[in-house]
């Protein structure tokens, strides 16, 4: 959930132009990784659940990429994500540990 946060509150100062791109499927993305997860909660074999883990942690490394587009465009900096990124690796360690203990 800390994630979805800054990932709304770094993209409203992304440019207007960006609304309906890079703004909107970095929210979709960030959304997409807590609902899996919460999905995924609500499956009775671990083979589902594992695969709901799968999907939340691919829409993680898709985030990752958009931040890392977000870098080159030029919309933040390198020292004003370095606590996301660390959240970010964070969560993709514990999604694989989930991945791993899901039988």
């Amino acid at each position: 959930m800390d994630l979805i946060s800054d990932i709304y509150n770094l993209t409203k100062s992304y440019p207007k132009d960006e609304l309906y791109a890079l703004i909107s499927q970095m929210r979709r993305a960030v959304v997409s990784v807590a609902s899996n997860i919460a999905e995924s909660a609500s499956r009775k074999s671990s083979i589902e659940r594992k695969r709901f883990y799968e999907i939340s942690r691919s829409s993680l490394i898709e985030l990752d990429t958009q931040i890392e587009i977000s870098l080159r465009l030029n919309y933040i900096s390198n020292d004003s994500i370095t606590d996301l990124s660390n959240l970010v690796n964070h969560i993709f360690a514990m999604l694989s540990k989930l991945m791993e203990k899901t039988n």
